[in-house]
């Protein structure tokens, strides 16, 4: 077989699957999460939380802290 030729077929072939490895790709795109759509991450059924949460005032001090010495000083 002429040179040429196994060039050829050799690129045709690699054409071929570069296209068939495209139209198989299937990337997932952004999608919204629902209340409803447990499907993907259920929480065990005894994670339950009792009464009502309340914020951790000193969590939320230390955070804006942090977030104020990120900030580059001039």
């Amino acid at each position: 077989m002429k040179l040429e030729i196994a060039r050829g077929l050799f690129l045709v072939a690699a054409l071929g699957v570069t296209s068939l490895a495209l139209a198989v790709w299937k990337q997932p795109g952004p999608e919204i999460l629902t209340e409803g759509s447990q499907g993907y991450c259920p929480s065990p059924p005894n994670n339950r939380v009792q009464g009502q949460l309340r914020p951790d005032h000193d969590l939320l001090l230390f955070l804006f802290g942090m977030a104020q010495g990120v900030r580059a000083q001039s």
